[in-house]
């Protein structure tokens, strides 16, 4: 279990920006980063670009001792990429872990205020879906996707949390030290919630804080029907596990009174 007493001042911050052809993008991203938190160190995790995204971010890194990037063998989906970010951020030993999409989608303004407030947190996620937060340029039917995505991960897991398959977090090197790791298969829409899910279970101390997302002008969009269906299909089988546990928690309460 996360114990409060863990929650130290924040000092060193890495900034994970997954990378698959955005060469258009990453030059914006990495300036808002560096103008919201101009301390802060980020590591670029392209994934082979074939639009030349990683040479770009090596002229960036040469040109600036903040910026850093980490080669990967080819398009291995989000959440691999981020578990390599988290391992090398963990290893250089920085207090706090950011998770921001590339395309500009996440306002990198929001992240001193979000790093405030995990002064006192476990996880900040920036949220769609509470009061102040709100969508740009989405279709009706993918607010609505989103929404109900999020209102059946409620249902099924029994958590508070509005927004569980947001991207734009910060996570406690703490809290990931604790959190199996080396166990999460998930990809994408999927390693989102099953990491919201092992920080719950892990006792986290989880904030939300409203941002405005605005969906990308450039590029194209990495989602697809097939990650969303898996990741629900995760989300099922969790929930299961856990009336399991329910259920097993009540057998023995039962069992422990007519003993």
């Amino acid at each position: 279990m996360v114990d409060a007493a863990d929650r130290a001042p924040i000092e060193r911050v890495l900034v994970l920006v997954p990378t698959y052809d955005e060469r258009e993008n990453l030059p914006v991203i990495v300036e808002r980063i560096r103008s919201a938190v101009p301390d802060a160190d980020i590591l670029v995790l392209d994934d082979n670009s074939p639009d030349g995204t990683g040479q770009l971010a090596d002229e960036m890194a040469a040109a600036d001792a903040h910026v850093h990037v980490m080669h990967r063998r080819g398009k291995e989906g989000l959440g691999k990429a981020y578990l390599a970010g988290f391992a090398w951020g963990l290893e250089r030993g920085y207090d706090a872990l950011v998770e921001i999409d590339a395309d500009g989608s996440h306002p990198a303004e929001e992240l001193p205020a979000m790093l405030a407030l995990a002064a006192g947190a476990d996880l900040v996620i920036g949220s769609r879906w509470i009061k102040g937060g709100s969508v740009v340029n989405w279709p009706k039917n993918r607010e609505i996707l989103s929404r109900g995505a999020n209102v059946y991960v409620q249902a099924m897991l029994g958590t508070r949390v509005h927004d569980a398959t947001a991207g734009f977090r910060v996570y406690r090197a703490t809290l990931l030290r604790q959190i199996d790791l080396a166990s999460v298969t998930s990809a994408g829409y999927g390693f989102q919630i099953d990491l919201t899910w092992r920080s719950i279970r892990a006792g986290a101390r989880i904030v939300e804080h409203p941002i405005r997302f605005s969906e990308r002008e450039l590029g194209t969009s990495k989602m697809s029907g097939n990650i969303i269906s898996e990741a629900l299909l995760a989300v099922a089988g969790w929930g299961l596990e856990l009336r399991r546990e329910q259920a097993g928690h009540l057998l023995s309460r039962v069992r422990a009174r007519r003993s």
